[in-house]
């Protein structure tokens, strides 16, 4: 199986009085123009979801549709992408979703944290800024955190977008 682990793209501020609920802030349109860029870059390389899994946040949601748009793969929101999902969890959708490669939309500091511990190690300082992805190997039929492999991680700024 391959783990695709995907930060939303750009989204307004944090913190902006037109988005008294953070849940509800949505991407800037600066950021999906920038976002289906890096996403064409990410496909010319091999990203290729066969599901999608998102955050219920509006930032997430609109990320993983962009993901859903460019691949072609369906999206589910679940609330174990929400702040503070676990990596037990997620992987135990990513099993029961059949696919064998499969992307998870979330938010940091979650993504830095699940990646380390899909890994092995809780201490890796994998940076996520906003529309990284990484992509994590795993070669048992049922994978547990700890058992995966980095195969790569790419930010905007390495893609050059």
């Amino acid at each position: 199986m391959i783990l695709y682990l995907a930060r939303h793209a750009w989204a307004g501020r944090y913190g902006d009085p037109a988005w008294p609920d953070d849940s509800k802030r949505p991407l800037t349109p600066h950021g999906v123009k920038r976002y289906r860029r890096m996403l064409e870059r990410l496909i010319d390389g091999g990203f290729a979801p066969e599901r999608i899994a998102t955050s219920p946040y509006v930032r997430c949601v609109q990320s993983a549709e962009l993901i859903a748009e460019a691949t072609a793969a369906p999206l589910e929101s679940i609330r174990d992408l929400t702040p503070g999902g676990t990596a037990p969890a997620l992987l135990r959708w990513s099993r029961k979703s059949g696919a064998e490669r499969v992307c998870l939309v979330g938010h940091n500091p979650d993504m830095e944290r699940v990646t380390a511990l899909l890994i092995g190690d809780r201490g890796a300082s994998l940076r996520f800024p906003k529309a990284a992805v990484a992509a994590i190997r795993f070669d048992a039929p049922a994978p547990e955190p700890g058992e995966g492999t980095l195969l790569w991680h790419a930010t905007a700024k390495l893609l050059g977008v």
